[in-house]
């Protein structure tokens, strides 16, 4: 998980998360996308920094689910759906998709470990449009579970709430 210990680090990253958050709620996919991958791989750390920033995405929506979850009237549903907006086995998702359902799962889970291991791969095996899918995922569920905890007048992070402000 990103270390909070180091405030120049923190700065940077949920700087280019907001901007890529940004991005994505106006529909900027390309732009958000290459935020994440293509300005945090040009510095020294590029990769770890790219893991942290995802992580950090779905550490905030795991938080975001808890929130919804507890006491909402409506539960928090994970659905995947195709170009067609019909719904999709999960276990029938294309695999950068069912990387991050993983992920999110296994931090919604408290498993930070299992929720990096699941982002390591991505890194490690993963085409570049893979690592892609799997950032835009976090992107739009952050996005969307912002705005539901919103409407439902529950605590957005700081710097996520700044970032999608109008």
């Amino acid at each position: 998980m990103t270390s909070q210990h180091d405030p120049d680090r923190w700065s940077r990253l949920t700087a280019v998360a907001g901007e890529a958050l940004a991005a994505a709620k106006v529909g900027e996919d390309a732009v958000a996308v290459d935020l994440v991958t293509g300005f945090l791989s040009g510095s020294p750390e590029g990769n770890e920094e790219i893991r942290e920033l995802v992580l950090l995405l779905f550490s905030e929506c795991s938080g975001m689910v808890a929130a919804l979850g507890s006491g909402g009237a409506t539960p928090v549903k994970m659905q995947v759906f195709d170009e067609d907006g019909q719904e999709v086995p999960i276990d029938d998702a294309d695999p950068p998709v069912r990387t991050a359902i993983r992920t999110l799962l296994a931090e919604v889970h408290g498993d930070e470990e299992a929720a990096a291991e699941q982002i390591e791969i991505a890194l490690a095996n993963g085409a570049p449009q893979e690592l892609a899918t799997v950032v835009l995922q976090a992107l739009r569920w952050t996005v969307k579970l912002a705005a539901e905890c919103r409407t439902r007048d529950l605590e957005v992070p700081d710097w996520i709430a700044d970032s999608l402000e109008e």
